[in-house]
């Protein structure tokens, strides 16, 4: 024995169990089509926003089923953009700069876009 604590069932190194688990759960994740907000906080959120714009504002279903798809669809870009950047600052763990780096190229990128 090499005196380093061992995972529990595969005799592995625990490091490398965790390294294996978040691998699994991001693979998991990435094959995966359903929503990873859930909808009904999600529709209080969108609601509440919407009552402070006009009181009497409805929304169907569809709609909601629309926005939060595409919430999620611009969130999982922000943290693709964000995670480049944290790579090519060569870390792995990315930081509200690269955040904002990524913002403030979308924000360069538009003027040539329209």
């Amino acid at each position: 024995m090499t005196g380093r604590p061992q995972g529990r069932r595969t005799g592995l190194p625990v490091r490398r169990v965790r390294k294996t688990k978040w691998l699994r759960e991001v693979r998991k994740y990435q094959k995966s089509t359903e929503l990873l907000i859930r909808k009904l906080p999600f529709q209080r959120v969108v609601r509440e926003i919407g009552q402070e714009a006009r009181p009497d504002l409805r929304f169907q279903s569809a709609a909601l089923g629309a926005l939060q798809a595409a919430a999620e669809a611009h969130l999982v870009e922000l943290f693709e953009g964000a995670n480049r950047c944290a790579m090519h600052a060569k870390r792995v763990t990315i930081q509200p700069k690269d955040i904002l780096l990524v913002r403030k190229m979308w924000k360069a990128a538009a003027p040539a876009a329209a």
